[in-house]
């Protein structure tokens, strides 16, 4: 009888010690530092959607790939951290998969709104984009004029989706976890228009050999920043040191040239946002 009690007991430890590391695993940044503990593990955890190119997807090697991935690598490197775990996650989970501890970072082409800046922190902006409107090449929609009870796909949780809602009162807004699949559906006719920026819509287009094509004039433009939990100063203030460096040593135009293929320089672009022009 000792011996069955002394098992169930060593059975109760080991329960509860996992239980322990798992917790200390998922636990929320509250009191932590996390650039500390990245720097000591040698590893950071970026989320991603992995579908959005050329910001983010999943290349020919099964690797992610993309803009965000390529300065979050340079970026981890200037911090002391060489090793990147990327978390594929949906744009819509990424505040609160932040507040949950599930990653350190995000770095997906996220703009850093008001309403997200309550709940997360930001660094300093690595991209800027335009966004415009995207049809079938046979429709005949030329600006949001033309919205008007049109079926208009967005990506949830994303910032063409709050300026769509905000923007395009009259048209029926559809929400999609996958930024790819509102692609897929305007080609084949399901919805009438998407909002999307020029790079990415325009590549995904050329990439999958689909019959869409921009219209209209350019409608926001939109910063992208790395997104972080709330009260991690050192974490926030060496992404943002690393990011400003990257913008002064041209890394962040080449990376752009390289990934995006902007058809202005992305620093200057950066800039002009950021001064409201």
């Amino acid at each position: 009888m000792k011996h069955r009690n002394a098992r169930r007991a060593l059975s109760g430890i080991a329960i509860l010690a996992a239980f322990a590391i798992l917790s200390t695993q998922g636990a929320t940044a509250q009191g932590r530092n996390l650039l500390n503990e990245a720097r000591a593990s040698g590893v950071i955890r970026i989320a991603n959607t992995q579908s959005s190119p050329p910001w983010t997807y999943i290349g020919d090697d099964n690797q992610p790939a993309g803009y965000d991935v390529e300065v979050a690598k340079e970026v981890a490197k200037r911090i002391g951290v060489p090793r990147i775990q990327f978390i594929a996650d949906s744009g819509k989970n990424f505040v609160e998969g932040l507040k949950a501890g599930k990653y350190e970072m995000v770095m997906n082409d996220m703009t850093p709104t008001p309403e997200r800046a309550k709940q997360v922190d930001f660094s300093a902006p690595y991209g800027v984009e335009d966004f415009r409107i995207f049809v079938h090449n046979r429709a005949a929609i030329a600006g949001p004029g033309d919205l008007v009870g049109k079926r208009v796909g967005v990506t949830t949780g994303s910032s063409n989706e709050s300026w769509a809602r905000a923007n395009l009162k009259s048209s029926e807004i559809v929400s999609y976890d996958n930024g790819g699949l509102v692609f897929n559906d305007l080609a084949i006719g399901r919805i009438d228009a998407t909002i999307s920026s020029y790079f990415g819509g325009t590549k995904y287009a050329k990439d999958k050999n689909l019959p869409i094509k921009n219209v209209g004039p350019i409608l926001t433009y939109q910063l992208s920043a790395a997104a972080m939990p709330k009260g991690q100063p050192q974490l926030k203030s060496a992404v943002s040191e690393a990011i400003n460096a990257m913008i002064a040593d041209g890394t962040v135009d080449r990376l752009a040239k390289r990934w995006v293929g902007v058809e202005y320089g992305m620093t200057e672009q950066i800039a002009k946002t950021v001064a409201g022009q």
